[in-house]
């Protein structure tokens, strides 16, 4: 089986040989497995066999993928033939636009079995909102992205819990922390994190001018117990009264929990539930991931600082998104993607926004391959 002729970039070219030499390598597999030498060796079998069943599914796709291609070059082919006749260049244009569609298709499907999946994509995780530059219109918006991440949460079958919030007393958040949980949950948030930018006319302003604010969103895989050790002697727990709503017992048990990991300075605040046991396992599993994105944060500027030419960061410091509101417009600057459809993003619909960035991502790993 030979790479069907393709007319596109280097990228997609590549991502083709890739895919025939999976292919190829499935064709292979399927010979041995009938060969009796290896039938007679269990262990290789088990082995080989899973191995080709790993890649079946691209091997099929890869088939129709081919087939498709020698469909639209007979029916190109009618189509440059100006003796078919009017009817046929009909049927023929529309017979080529059908297979397009259906080729795009495979496409898609196969990129899922090419590109390597971040394996972190599965995991439930940590999300962090703070107000930023904007004093009390900044809180406010922060309460706003959360109601708006609260939302999309749902509509993705996860559930979102409160960890610590410190309110600014007028509707807002000088921030947030919360856990997120479900199949998928990290691979549907980790393209919020980063400085998102509001640009409206503030409850509080009398002159009708537009102002500027900022929040800044973090967003970190949860980790699980076996992937990081923290040592009980590291940790510094206090407990306190908790404040805010949440009933008569609020203000007299001491069920809030601070806990310090000493070495590296991180702090956690749970005092969301009544119980003390409930906060402080909240609060481990935040100081967990807390942790680890620290260190790959220290990773990553070790890296940064041997570069000498870059372009982006890739810190929260840099404007991710901009959300107008007087133009009802929302800009996602890492993919040059706008919507003017600020209230329905507004109410969840993050959909369109997230596709342009998984799409963006996908041909960055393809380059890789």
């Amino acid at each position: 089986m030979t790479v069907p002729e393709v007319k596109g970039d280097r990228v997609e070219v590549v991502l083709l040989k890739k895919w025939e030499s999976l292919t190829s390598r499935f064709h292979e597999l399927t010979d041995q497995l009938m060969d009796p030498s290896v039938i007679s060796q269990p262990n290789l079998l088990h082995k080989l066999s899973k191995e080709r069943i790993d890649l079946e599914p691209a091997a099929k796709l890869f088939e129709q993928y081919d087939d498709y291609v020698k469909q639209l070059q007979e029916t190109r082919q009618i189509l440059a033939d100006p003796s078919a006749g009017s009817e046929l260049h009909k049927l023929a244009a529309e017979e080529e636009r059908d297979l397009e569609r259906r080729q795009a298709e495979v496409e898609e499907r196969v990129r899922e079995f090419l590109i390597p999946k971040d394996p972190r994509d599965e995991k439930s995780l940590v999300l962090e909102i703070r107000a930023g530059t904007g004093g009390d219109e900044a809180g406010l918006f922060a309460g706003e992205l959360f109601r708006l991440y609260g939302k999309y949460a749902e509509k993705k079958g996860l559930k979102i819990d409160t960890v610590e919030a410190s309110e600014t007393g007028i509707g807002g958040y000088k921030n947030i922390v919360a856990l997120i949980e479900g199949k998928g949950a990290y691979g549907h948030f980790k393209y919020e994190a980063g400085v998102h930018r509001v640009q409206r006319v503030p409850v509080t302003e009398a002159s009708g001018r537009v102002h500027t604010s900022t929040v800044t969103v973090a967003v970190m895989p949860e980790v699980d117990e076996v992937d990081v050790h923290i040592d009980s002697k590291d940790l510094r727990i206090d407990t306190f009264c908790s404040s805010g709503a949440g009933g008569q017992s609020v203000n007299t048990t001491y069920s809030a929990v601070r806990i310090t990991h000493l070495p590296t300075g991180v702090v956690v605040t749970c005092q969301d539930e009544r119980s003390q046991l409930k906060n402080r396992t909240k609060a481990m599993r935040t100081l967990r991931a807390r942790i680890v994105e620290a260190e790959r944060e220290k990773q990553e500027a070790e890296i940064a600082q041997n570069r000498k030419s870059q372009v982006g960061s890739g810190e929260r410091s840099e404007k991710i998104r901009t959300y107008n509101f007087p133009q009802n417009r929302v800009t996602d600057h890492r993919v040059g993607v706008t919507l003017h459809k600020l209230e329905l993003v507004m109410e969840g619909d993050l959909d369109e926004i997230v596709q342009a960035l998984k799409a963006q991502q996908q041909q960055a790993e393809t380059a890789k391959v």
